[in-house]
């Protein structure tokens, strides 16, 4: 199955969030992108890249997380599915 492209809702405190996969080549990109200069994966980093690839509708940032529940539960969920495309 093409993972590219390939959408996921999930509902979270009552609020549904699409999520799209980037395709594979992509999230080796952002696997490179979050590492910090000692090759550990930086969390601040992983969630941006998070934000701005996977998580489509509706578009979120640690902003938006300040004013609504659910940050880990989302990450986690969208994390999950950027590395299963399920």
């Amino acid at each position: 199955m093409a993972k590219i492209g390939t959408q996921k809702t999930i509902e979270v405190e009552g609020i549904e969030y699409t999520l799209q996969h980037p395709g594979s080549r992509a999230n080796a990109q952002i696997q490179d992108r979050t590492m910090t200069d000692k090759g550990i994966p930086s969390m601040e980093k992983t969630a941006e890249e998070i934000f701005k690839h996977v998580i489509v509708n509706p578009k979120v940032s640690f902003e938006y997380f300040d004013e609504h529940d659910g940050y880990d539960e989302v990450l986690e969920e969208a994390m999950k599915f950027l590395r299963t495309g399920k």
